[in-house]
């Protein structure tokens, strides 16, 4: 059966500050996964992974600091997201099926000596893959996400999240503009930015938050509206109060393989992050015996913010291990 699906215009990505590479293509059953593919082809790998509602543009001002100290820097879209293909069908995203198109990708470009970088959904996606294609990771950077465990508390802003995208929710009311979140995340406007957020007059920004706003509407600028089905997908996704069983378990049985995987693990979190709270990494860190780092002034979007102090970061525990 052929999958319905909307692809953004090559225009929508054109000009876009900080963010110029070639794009590179997997098919993965009839669908275009998007992934910029920079550095050194022999270098070892950074696998660098988003969440929701972003896609691989987190990554500009990290790529350039990891690339020149050697590193091959992989970020792909997740279907759904970016420059890839976005199927409309709500009900074909599942984070199963995202896990096994990124486990495609890795063994289609032979990717090894990988340095996971994730945050958000990005890990419960990528942290799956250290376990199922142990043999080609050596280390995983882990920033402001989550593995679903017996004992988890989901905090009242994640609760929030998800119910602002059930139906009659927030972001369910207009046309959802991710430009206009990361811009408030960002510490950019205030109510005006907030009601263009969600379909409202367009609001004016500085021009650096402008151009950042730009870079991450892009993906869904001028689509229809049901090309967001992927974004709004992975909130349903989360297993809050006994909710996506079969995505619980899977996720426990990760984070159960990973405290005897024998690999590195450094945690980089953002300090005022009410999503996944700073007490919530240390303790997930502390059960890995990872090394902590606290970026005091950080948010949920770590990535967008601090990036060039984050990928310091990077480069230095691996210099230190």
């Amino acid at each position: 059966m052929t999958t319905e699906f909307r692809r953004t215009p090559d225009d929508n990505f054109a000009g876009l500050r900080g963010f110029d590479y070639p794009p590179n293509y997997l098919d993965w059953e009839g669908l275009r996964m998007h992934y910029v593919d920079a550095g050194p082809a022999d270098g070892p790998v950074c696998l660098l992974l988003h969440g929701m509602p972003t896609w691989s543009y987190l990554y500009r001002t990290m790529i350039p600091t990891l690339v020149r100290s050697g590193y091959r820097c992989v970020a792909p879209d997740h279907i759904g997201f970016g420059r890839s293909d976005k199927p409309t069908d709500p009900t074909w995203y599942s984070i199963g099926r995202h896990t096994e198109v990124l486990s495609s990708l890795i063994l289609a470009l032979e990717l090894d000596r990988i340095t996971l970088v994730c945050q958000d959904w990005g890990g419960p996606i990528g942290l799956s893959q250290t376990v199922h294609l142990r043999d080609r990771f050596e280390r995983a950077v882990v920033m402001n996400t989550w593995l679903h465990h017996g004992g988890a508390v989901y905090s009242a802003a994640i609760r929030s999240w998800q119910r602002n995208w059930e139906p009659g929710g927030m972001f369910t009311r207009g046309s959802f503009d991710p430009g206009y979140l990361l811009a408030l995340s960002a510490g950019h406007g205030g109510t005006d930015v907030m009601n263009a957020m969600v379909g409202g007059p367009a609001a004016e920004l500085p021009p650096e938050a402008e151009a950042m706003r730009r870079g991450f509407s892009a993906p869904f600028a001028g689509l229809p509206d049901d090309a967001l089905a992927g974004a709004r997908r992975f909130p349903a996704s989360i297993p809050i109060d006994g909710s996506n069983r079969a995505n619980a378990a899977a996720q426990q049985y990760v984070r159960n393989q990973l405290q005897t995987s024998g690999l590195t693990f450094h945690f980089i979190w953002g300090a005022t992050d009410d999503i996944f709270p700073l007490a919530s990494g240390r303790a997930w860190a502390t059960e890995l015996g990872a090394t902590f780092a606290e970026i005091a002034a950080a948010g949920h979007f770590l990535q967008n913010t601090h990036g060039p102090e984050i990928a310091d970061l990077i480069v230095a525990r691996i210099a230190e291990e």
